[in-house]
């Protein structure tokens, strides 16, 4: 069963919201003092500070714990990624859905922070030079959280070993989707098809083919065989200034004349 980003957002995603005024949060550290052995034999309180285990829960939850260690605290946490070759140092990176992210609010700012980390959250979008993170005990709720990329307080990174999911809709189908708006705009939309693990540039290229009424490459395949587009040079300038890819039509006309 393959592991992915996607699901460790959508897992995160549905617990914000919870909260500790009206007890929500309690599912969260249930989840988490249900999973045996507990870290370090310790069961969370419910008046705990619980960022890790938030993070940790949405692990257990999930089936992820071998890519994604269990732990309550955010150092002993790192220590446990560093084991599995899934940290990176640089407070720099420019991360993707499914990281998390790991802070110190003693940061100054300057250099690459190496002190201890505070707290921690799981990456949901990077997008327009910004960061958005969803958060467990952040104001003692699970909340999202805007940061810039590189900014002040980022500690480093943790990047589970995910697989890289299976595509289970055609290009066509993911296009239509994009052009219905479920999958976002900009820099989202492309983290969001990677992260689920599609062709981002296929998906695209579709979506401006119908926008623009163009004509599948196979279509415009056939009417090249047909001799409606010319032939050598020719062919090529009608082509292109029509919009298509000259490439991947002569390749398209190729395989059909096998």
């Amino acid at each position: 069963m393959g592991k992915y980003a996607n699901k460790v957002i959508e897992q995160a995603k549905a617990w914000v919201g919870c909260n500790e005024a009206d007890g929500s949060h309690k599912q969260i550290i249930d989840v988490y003092n249900s999973h045996k052995p507990l870290a370090r034999g310790y069961a969370v309180k419910y008046t705990d500070e619980w960022c890790a285990t938030f993070v940790s829960a949405v692990s257990i939850k999930l089936g992820y714990t071998d890519i994604i260690p269990t732990e309550c605290g955010c150092p002993q946490m790192i220590t446990l990624f560093q084991k599995l070759g899934a940290w990176n140092e640089s407070d720099s990176r420019v991360p993707n859905p499914g990281d998390i992210i790991f802070y110190d609010w003693d940061d100054s700012g300057s250099g690459d922070n190496r002190n201890i980390p505070d707290h921690v959250g799981i990456v949901e979008k990077v997008e327009n030079g910004k960061i958005t993170v969803i958060e467990g005990n952040y104001s003692q709720s699970v909340k999202r959280r805007t940061l810039a990329i590189n900014g002040k307080y980022i500690r480093g990174y943790a990047t589970p070993k995910y697989n890289t999911e299976k595509p289970d809709k055609t290009v066509a189908e993911l296009a239509q989707e994009v052009i219905n708006g479920k999958w976002g705009s900009g820099e989202n939309r492309k983290n969001r098809l990677t992260a689920a693990g599609y062709d981002y540039n296929a998906v695209q290229n579709e979506v401006n083919r119908v926008l623009l009424g163009k004509k599948t490459v196979t279509e415009i395949a056939k009417e090249v065989i047909a001799g409606k587009w010319g032939v050598g040079q020719d062919r090529k300038k009608r082509l292109t200034a029509a919009g298509y890819n000259y490439n991947a039509v002569q390749k398209e006309v190729n395989r059909l004349l096998k």
